[in-house]
């Protein structure tokens, strides 16, 4: 037997990929569309030749018979359709064994023998042995619960060469939407098994899927999504009902997939080095293919209703998988697994064509109907969207220098003057038209979130019941994508310590299931996230023990009850009486007050023991513009985040005095606040030396304030961020800095970092 050589495996995966163009946009109802189809299959058996192994030759030769028997009419049968579909990804790892030097897979028998049926005869599924799935009270709840035995991960391998480099990158970006689409989909259908139109909704997006991995030349996939779209066209005609254990093994299936795209994302990014991963595929259409007969076996014994579901079967997410090779190669063990779709399950011919992929360079363009009007969305790269801003605040800054100028405030032509002031509007206006392009809907992530509760009620027993609230509420894509994190881990944290079971609810008079809501909403310029769970609650008792024995709080300090609910955010501390798999080691939520203070937010905490906690989250609405309040100090100027600006006043005699290991402090209604003179700190001569001649701005960050003293307030603005770079990346003070209107920079103060500052020199800095 020769080796296959590169050119000859390129023309012939050519052809296999053509062949499986025609499979997805195959039409049972047209005179003469299986001409085109034997045309591919005779020049596939020409290029395969007579030096092929043998299982190759006569799988080709068999699909030709198939095609041969329904040339009386020119249609396509479904039962040609339902083996074909199981032929080509079969081919296709055969092809790719074959050109690595490794042994084919084993075909099913009734293919090499020949066999071969009437016109209208159904042509019979592969026959390869199975082993049936493991009793249901044999399988452990939190694993994947899939048949073991033969059926060994299959290990294929990813190389992305550089001219399909473009193609695959527009693959990935309709996988992420699709895949999307189709957990919003098992998870509306798992509230609702009747819900026709999510059915059909979650079968469309498999079969686009489907057709996108054929055009992609990924024949791993494209086995697996073959097999889930099976068991759900089964479940649109009536022959398969489906249950809870049909839906975790059909969310295993879309977690492989996304795995896979990931990885796939990963590499286009990294370079497109080659890595050999292994994935569970086989196990999964064995599992697949079990539900399947048992839902014919049951409707066979009942046409009335469903048949009652043995013991759910639960599968979590699997463990990390890798990616299927985008070249199609072979599994690293013969693993011999069935590949056409059981004959119950075969796919009807009246469905949605997939959508094609984009070719290298094309814009993606998608239409949308809302209020009798088409919209179009245009993906553009984010690398030019964010350059786009960044001309856009350079304009801005430019315009205000020439605004500003003295040149320009001394004129006294009026058409010239209110030329100025028209571009002064024009720039305003795109400006926040350019801001615009980088806010999203916050929907995506918290659709995630649902998918988060709902498989960790099923791990930890659990009714919990998430309610989201104002998904349409837009801000900035970076903070969309920055707040994933936190709100996994504080979702995981009100899930596992909020909520109780379900028997200690009743006993405490409530239902028995509990609800976590999540909201979006806008509020005084910034956007406001909470999360409220009807739970436990926390306990200050319990948490001024923790802080007592920690050491963070002595056994007689006086602390307010918020103070002390914020001592949860403390590195470490963690009141749970038992550390699980979800929460208990107190790594959490020290996390999640770094990336909200990093994104110049910040997090509140209110609780009623019994009633439940909500946490408020405030940020501003994007990270590239920011509302500062812009002070004076000597000859420099700063700018404080007005979100961190709680007052500003100047101080009466007797307001500020000396604490002893305190430093200064200013009585601000009633509580000694620490204060921090802003020009000794920063090394910048101040004018007010006496605090009674400046100002003190009091600043906030979580429950601890600070009093700042300047020189003046010059007013309040918006000013565009720019970066410091990397010469600055060890100061702690500056978050950034601002061109302002003159021309001249004003950096931007960080304010957790001079709330959170300690002793200095031997003396309190603040």
């Amino acid at each position: 037997m020769a080796s296959l050589s590169a050119d000859r495996r390129a023309a012939l995966d050519t052809l296999l990929q053509q062949i499986g163009l025609e499979l997805a946009f195959v039409d049972t109802e047209q005179k003469g569309g299986i001409a085109v189809m034997r045309d591919l299959v005779r020049r596939l058996s020409a290029g395969v030749g007579d030096d092929a192994p043998d299982a190759i030759r006569q799988a080709v030769a068999t699909a030709g018979r198939w095609l041969d028997d329904r040339a009386a009419d020119g249609r396509f049968s479904e039962e040609t359709i339902a083996a074909l579909n199981g032929w080509h990804p079969w081919l296709g790892t055969a092809l790719a064994a074959w050109a690595h030097g490794r042994p084919c897979p084993d075909a099913p028998a009734a293919w090499t023998a020949g066999e071969v049926r009437a016109a209208g005869e159904a042509i019979p599924a592969p026959a390869a042995p199975l082993r049936s799935p493991a009793p249901a009270e044999t399988i452990p709840k939190a694993t994947l619960a899939l048949p073991e035995g033969p059926f060994e991960d299959q290990h294929v391998e990813i190389a992305v060469k550089p001219a399909d480099a473009d193609l695959m990158g527009f693959f990935c970006a309709d996988a992420h939407d699709l895949l999307q689409e189709i957990e919003q989909g098992v998870l509306a259908l798992e509230k609702n098994p009747r819900d026709e139109a999510a059915l059909n909704t979650l079968f469309r997006a498999f079969h686009t899927f489907k057709g996108n991995v054929g055009v992609m030349k990924l024949v791993v996939l494209q086995q697996l999504t073959h097999e889930l779209e099976s068991l759900l066209d089964a479940a649109r005609r009536g022959t398969f009902h489906l249950e809870r254990d049909s839906f975790d093994v059909v969310l295993a299936g879309a977690d492989v997939l996304k795995r896979y795209v990931e990885e796939l994302t990963k590499a286009l990014a990294g370079g497109g080095d080659k890595v050999t991963l292994p994935l569970p595929i086989p196990r999964i259409i064995a599992h697949l293919r079990a539900l399947l007969a048992r839902g014919r076996a049951a409707g066979a014994a009942t046409s009335a209703r469903p048949a009652a579901s043995t013991t759910p079967v639960a599968l979590a997410t699997p463990a990390p998988v890798a990616m299927p090779s985008a070249t199609g190669s072979p599994p690293a063990s013969n693993v011999g697994v069935p590949t056409a779709a059981p004959e119950a399950a075969a796919p009807v011919g009246a469905v949605e064509p997939p959508a094609q992929a984009d070719a290298p360079g094309d814009v993606k363009v998608r239409q949308r109907q809302g209020g009798g009007v088409a919209a179009a969305a245009v993906r553009v790269d984010t690398g030019k969207l964010d350059s786009l801003v960044d001309l856009v605040g350079e304009l801005v800054i430019a315009q205000s220098m020439v605004v500003q100028s003295a040149s320009a405030t001394a004129l006294t032509d009026s058409n010239l003057s209110r030329t100025l002031g028209q571009l002064r509007g024009i720039t305003s206006d795109l400006q926040r038209t350019a801001m615009s392009l980088r806010m999203v809907p916050i929907r995506a992530t918290f659709q995630k979130m649902s998918r988060l509760v709902r498989d960790l009620a099923v791990q930890q027993d659990k009714d919990i019941r998430l309610v989201l609230q104002g998904e349409d509420t837009e801000l900035d894509r970076t903070l969309v994508e920055e707040l994933g994190d936190p709100l996994i881990h504080m979702i995981r944290n009100s899930a596992d310590h909020g909520i109780e079971p379900a028997a200690e609810r009743i006993a405490a008079g409530k239902p028995a299931h509990g609800t976590i809501a999540l909201r979006a909403f806008h509020q005084g310029g910034f956007i406001v996230i909470e999360i409220a769970d009807d739970g436990r609650g926390l306990s200050a008792e319990r948490i001024r023990a923790k802080a007592i024995e920690r050491g963070l709080l002595g056994a007689n300090d006086a602390i307010d009850e918020r103070a002390l609910l914020e001592l949860i955010f403390a590195p470490g501390f963690s009141t749970a009486e038992q550390i699980t798999d979800l929460s208990g080691r107190g790594v959490g939520m020290d996390v999640v007050r770094r990336n909200i203070e990093k994104m110049r937010g910040k997090i509140e905490i209110d609780s009623a023991v019994g009633r439940g906690t909500t946490f408020t989250i405030s940020m501003p609405l994007t990270l590239a513009i920011i509302e500062g309040l812009l002070v004076g100090l000597g000859e420099q100027r700063y700018v404080i985040p007005t979100l961190a600006v709680r007052e500003s006043f100047r101080p009466l005699p007797g307001m500020v005095s000396t604490v002893q290991g305190r430093g200064e402090v200013v009585s601000v209604r009633g509580r000694l606040t620490p204060l921090l003179r802003l020009g000794t700190h920063l090394n910048t001569p101040a004018r007010a030396h006496d605090p009674t001649q400046g100002i003190v701005v009091v600043v906030e960050s979580g429950a601890d304030c600070r009093c700042l003293l300047v020189d003046e307030l010059i007013g309040k603005q918006e000013v565009v961020i720019k970066s410091l770079g990397d010469t600055f990346r060890n100061q702690a003070d500056f978050a950034g800095a601002a061109i302002l209107g003159d021309g001249r920079v004003g950096l931007i103060l960080d304010v957790n970092a001079l709330v959170k500052l300690k002793h200095r020199n031997g003396e309190h800095a603040a």
